[in-house]
């Protein structure tokens, strides 16, 4: 359901009920916008398509699964976006990749704000995400990320942790268990490499969520501070090289 056929491989039929369902995703960002994701109806969105009350339930089975849907496809939409970026820039410019990981963070959230709102915001009352259905592309950013700090470690530039304030002690307590996730696998990323790596995340987080939601108020120069922040992030995950 998540990860559909190609069209040209569908039926009529079936082709016909994913234009459908595109349909409702569209009309549902368009509630978010003026309802926000708390009030999300079904029974709404159908309306606006000419669509009988009851009629939706054949594509969509409950608001959550259609929370679902959106979180998912905002989630994926994201992550094409900075894999764009990212995959444009020399493999070797360690720099000039994080800074193109940032900058499509920053322009995708300003063109979707609604989105980014939904998935970085806060959360939907009553309504849980599916792990299972959730987490693959909720991670596909961070995969990227991951990626660029094993290959800054590999090229032994990744900026010294205990210099950074970092105490190996507690990063290893705190943060040990996730690299056993399969995200890691394959890497010799150690706590305080991740830590460096989820400050300089939370750092772009915060100022892209900061600019969206004028938690400054308003600010002179938003790209201009940006610029700032996405500079203090990459001094935690890559030292300047000559290949840059």
């Amino acid at each position: 359901m998540d990860t559909p056929e190609p069209p040209a491989m569908l039926g009529k039929r079936a082709r016909n009920r994913r234009a459908i369902e595109a349909d409702i995703l569209r009309v549902a960002r368009e509630h978010l916008a003026t309802s926000g994701a708390a009030g999300l109806s079904l029974r709404a969105v159908a309306r606006d398509l000419g669509m009988v009350s009851s009629g939706i339930y054949r594509y969509v089975e409950s608001r959550d699964e259609l929370l679902t849907r959106l979180i998912i496809d905002s989630y994926l939409s994201l992550a094409g976006a900075v894999r764009t970026a990212h995959d444009a820039v020399d493999p070797e410019n360690l720099t000039e990749r994080w800074n193109a990981l940032g900058r499509a963070l920053r322009a995708w959230a300003l063109e979707h704000p609604h989105d980014f709102a939904l998935i970085y915001g806060s959360p939907v009352p009553d309504y849980e995400a599916p792990a299972e259905r959730t987490t693959e592309p909720g991670t596909a950013v961070m995969t990227l990320l991951v990626t660029l700090l094993d290959d800054a470690r590999r090229a032994q530039r990744v900026p010294d942790a205990q210099a950074l304030g970092i105490a190996a002690s507690d990063a290893t307590a705190a943060l040990a268990s996730l690299l056993d996730d399969p995200m890691f696998a394959g890497t010799a990323i150690e706590p305080p490499m991740l830590a460096q790596g989820i400050a300089a995340w939370t750092l772009l987080l915060g100022g892209v969520t900061s600019e969206l939601f004028s938690q400054l108020g308003p600010l002179p120069d938003a790209p201009a501070l940006f610029e700032t922040l996405l500079a203090a992030s990459r001094h935690l995950v890559v030292t300047n090289g000559s290949a840059d």
